[in-house]
Parts: structure tokens; sequence; C-alpha cells
């Protein structure tokens, strides 16, 4: 059971957030938005809403909602992959009957991705039965994989659900995604509620297209100031979770906001929204802009409906961020909010890395651990797990000073690529890729650090960002990347912008 931690009060300054928690106040609080000014040619929003209520407003076919209200959605989407999706599909043909329907096809989306390269005939079993339901129900996207040898022989193929859900246009802002994974809060980063169900609640959505969703309170963390050089998305959050608490936030909506927010790339932002469960959210998102419009286009799709929070609108509680005030942490053994100061656990000696996972995975996040590495060597084994193909594929032609970010890996002594997909995130069996087979101390881009998250239950996990990650491989201690990379003092250099 997760530790419920006390809700501090919101400060204006990050640093006084970052106080050790003993020296601060804490109360549960409920913060109104400050009132602003409406010019006189605006009509009044008569129930003003945050971006999670009109959301649920319009999958509930409501003119408004409020927290507490339990409403029936329409479900846009429904997610499924090789852990949870075998029991979902059991439970739809017990309520509905071996013959039956899902409700529409073209809405239910298939990925396997946790336990695919693997010997492991239950883990194999578990795809077969993907295969078959999708089949029967002649499912319109199921990313399949049959060749388990080469996963380059399935073009069908994807990787981790949840990038592959925004690499194939499916998180379109304004609408509702449910996914059998806690993550699913991922695709929030589009303007969408996107939140993990049960198996129960998807074998029901799979029949009726519907579910009965009870509207959370929003929890707003605006971050505004100059991001500096040496930060990424994953330090902002692993501070926001040592704040709150993994259970700060729970049942809750986190939104984030902000100029700093406005100006992140979509994959960092699905980084921030990603770990939203990692303190209790319900959900985790941001308003869409010119960059998700972007994004979708960029893939054949576009928003449903974009929609933002009304001024007037009123949070459970409202956190403000100067960035510049923050540093590179991590979240130390064995939870997400035991944040320590990379700086303070320079004498931690690791036995490996790990950069992978649908938090850390992703293309900026190789570019972000290629900028860091290159030129230089590994002190530890350094695993590199793409999330998906599309991502294996940057690793391999994307270059940095003309070297391709697969080369500076390899010239930095890392090991091979490993196939894309889940592979030590979750441990899985005991012959996937970088599973902890015994009790080692591991630096991770990854989003949980609990015992036994990634294999052995003696081993130790610190969660970090890229930059983090990829410093402490170089010194085989947990290391601040600002002690083996000269960052620019000046001027941030975005993930996105880093390739040639």
């Amino acid at each position: 059971m997760a530790f419920v931690a006390p809700l501090p009060v919101p400060t204006h300054s990050a640093a006084a957030a970052r106080r050790p928690l003993t020296h601060r106040r804490h109360a549960v609080v409920a913060v109104a938005a400050p009132s602003r000014s409406t010019p006189t040619t605006k009509p009044a929003v008569t129930h003003p809403m945050t971006l999670t209520e009109k959301l649920l407003a319009r999958g509930a076919e409501k003119p408004f909602v409020k927290p507490g209200d339990n409403v029936w959605v329409n479900v846009d989407a429904l997610m499924t992959h090789d852990v949870c999706g075998p029991p979902t599909f059991g439970i739809f043909k017990r309520e509905f009957g071996d013959d039956a329907k899902v409700w529409d096809r073209n809405r239910v989306i298939i990925i396997p991705d946790h336990y695919i390269f693997t010997e492991d005939k239950r883990a194999n079993r578990n795809v077969d039965t993907l295969r078959q339901f999708a089949t029967e129900q002649d499912i319109k996207y199921f990313y399949d994989i049959k060749d388990l040898s080469n996963f380059r022989a399935n073009p069908d193929y994807k990787g981790v659900c949840h990038i592959a859900l925004a690499q194939e246009g499916h998180t379109r802002s304004g609408e509702i995604l449910f996914g059998t994974d806690s993550h699913t809060c991922n695709a929030g980063a589009f303007g969408m509620f996107a939140t993990g169900i049960g198996n129960t609640d998807a074998g029901f959505i799979l029949g009726t297209g519907k579910l009965l969703v009870k509207v959370p309170q929003t929890m707003r963390f605006e971050m505004n100031g100059n991001m500096p050089d040496y930060l990424l998305a994953k330090d902002l959050i692993l501070n926001i979770i040592g704040d709150i608490g993994v259970g700060g936030a729970t049942y809750r909506a986190m939104e984030f906001a902000g100029s700093t927010i406005g100006d992140l790339s979509m994959e960092e932002r699905m980084t921030l929204c990603n770990m939203a469960v990692e303190a209790g959210g319900k959900n985790g998102l941001i308003a869409a802009d010119h960059r998700t419009e972007a994004y979708l286009a960029a893939r054949g799709s576009k928003p449903t409906e974009i929609f933002h929070t009304d001024e007037e609108a009123s949070f459970y509680a409202d956190y403000k961020y100067n960035v510049a005030d923050l540093e590179p942490v991590v979240a130390k053994p064995h939870s997400p909010d035991n944040r320590a100061l990379a700086k303070e656990c320079s004498d931690v000696r690791i036995d490996r890395c790990y950069i992978g996972s649908c938090t850390g995975g992703k293309t900026e996040d190789f570019l972000a651990a290629a900028r860091v590495l290159q030129g230089r060597k590994v002190a530890v084994p350094t695993f590199l797990v793409p999330a998906t193909q599309k991502v294996y594929e940057d690793v391999e032609t994307l270059r940095i000073n003309g070297e391709t970010l697969k080369d500076i890996f390899y010239n930095a002594g890392c090991i091979a690529l490993g196939d894309p997909g889940c592979a030590a995130c979750l441990g899985g069996p005991s012959d996937t890729f970088a599973r902890l087979n015994e009790p080692l101390v591991c630096v991770s881009t990854t989003n949980r650090n609990f015992p036994g998250r990634m294999g052995d239950k003696e081993g130790q996990i610190y969660l970090a960002s890229p930059y983090t990650t990829a410093a402490s491989a170089v010194t085989g201690y947990v290391t601040d990347p600002r002690e083996v990379y000269d960052f620019d003092a000046n001027k941030r250099h975005p993930t996105e912008t880093l390739a040639d």
C-alpha cells in the first residue's frame, strides 16, 4: 500500500517547497484560482470548469460537470496490451457472450509490448490470445508481432503502448482514452482525458463503449521562468512528486500549465503526464496548443476539440514554480517521492544504468543521453531500450556533430541496443533484456522504483532524467549532470533541437 503523504501548503517559491518536509507546515488546502478582470465584451462563464471537467462534460454530453459528480461518459478509444488484454477479453465474453462483438472495432487499440522478447511460454501465449481476439473481432488497430527473433520482420509491431499511441495518431485532443495500464495518463499531454483502468472496466467498455466516472478535483502546477539547460521534464515531475508525495494527488487531475510548459516539446510533456499516476493522480494533462496540433498533423491526425481551463475555475490546490530555482534530482529507493538532489547522492556507487521505457525511452531521451555521452566512456554497463521501432530507427539515423546516436553509444561502451518494448521496466521473465536478476544498484530513466520493479526484490533503483542517468554512467556513481557536461549557462538547448 502506498504511503499517503499530507499535502503541503502551496508556495510561490520552488526553493521553499524543496525544504525538508519536517521543516514545513502541512495542511489539506483548497485554493481557488485568483480572480481576474474580464473584458466587458467577453460573455460571463456561468459554470467555470477546469480542462478535465470540460473533457468529461463533453464525454457525458452535459453542459457542465463538477468535482464529485458521477457521470457516464462515451469512450473515444480503449487500449489494452499483452498483460491485461487476455483477462479483459475473458471478462467481456463472460458478461456479454462468446459471440458478442465489441462496441466499435475502430476504437479498440491492441498493442503487445510488455513481455515480448522472451522464451517464456506463458508470455508468448498472451500474444497469441491478443491475435485470436483481434481476428475474431476484426480489430482495425492491432499492432501484431509474430517473429520474435527479428522485430524488424514485423512491420505492424510498434513497441511501448503509450509512445505508440502518440506516434500512430491515436492521442487526439478533446477525447477520452482509457487503457488497461496505469501510465495511460501519458496521453494527457495532448489535451485529452486519459487514465488507466482495470480489466473489469475495460471488459465493460468493450461491450458498451461507456464507463461511469467520478469527476476528479483538479490540482494545477504552474511552471514559469527560463528552464536551465541542464534540466529535463523528468526533473520537473520528480520535484513535484517529491513535494506532494505518492498520495498527494490521489484521484485528482494534475494539470500542468505555465510558460515553461508551453515551451516544452510533446515528448517532454508526455514525460510529465506519464508520471502523474506516481503521485496517485487520476490523470495528468496539458492544454493543447500549436505544438500539439503540429505533432498530430505530422502523423495524419488532428484534435477532435481543444479545451482550456476557464480563468474563473477553482482548484483543489494551485502550485507555482520558478523552474530556474530547480536542480537535477533523483528519486532514491524505494519510492518515486523519495527525492534528493543528484549532487547529494554523489557517494552512491552504482552497478548499471538503464535508458528506456515510456518515460525515458523516447527519441528525445536518447538525444539527451547522447549529448552527455558523446566523446566519453561509461564506467558501468549501460543498457539502452528504445520505446518503439520508430525510436530505434531514430537512434540509428539521427546525428549529433555528424555522429549517429547509435555510434555515440557504441563508442561510449554502452550495451548494444535492446529490442523496442518495455523490457526491464516491469521486470518480466528472467530472460528479459537488462532485467535485474541480482541485487544491483541501477540509475534508470523509468518511472517506478518499488522493490522488485525491475526484477530482484533487493535491487535499488534511482529514478533520474536522461542527463543524470548518462552522467552517472560515466562516473559509476549517482552524478549531477553538470559535473560531467558543460551545459550552456545562457540558454537552454531543447532536446528536440539537439540533432544536426
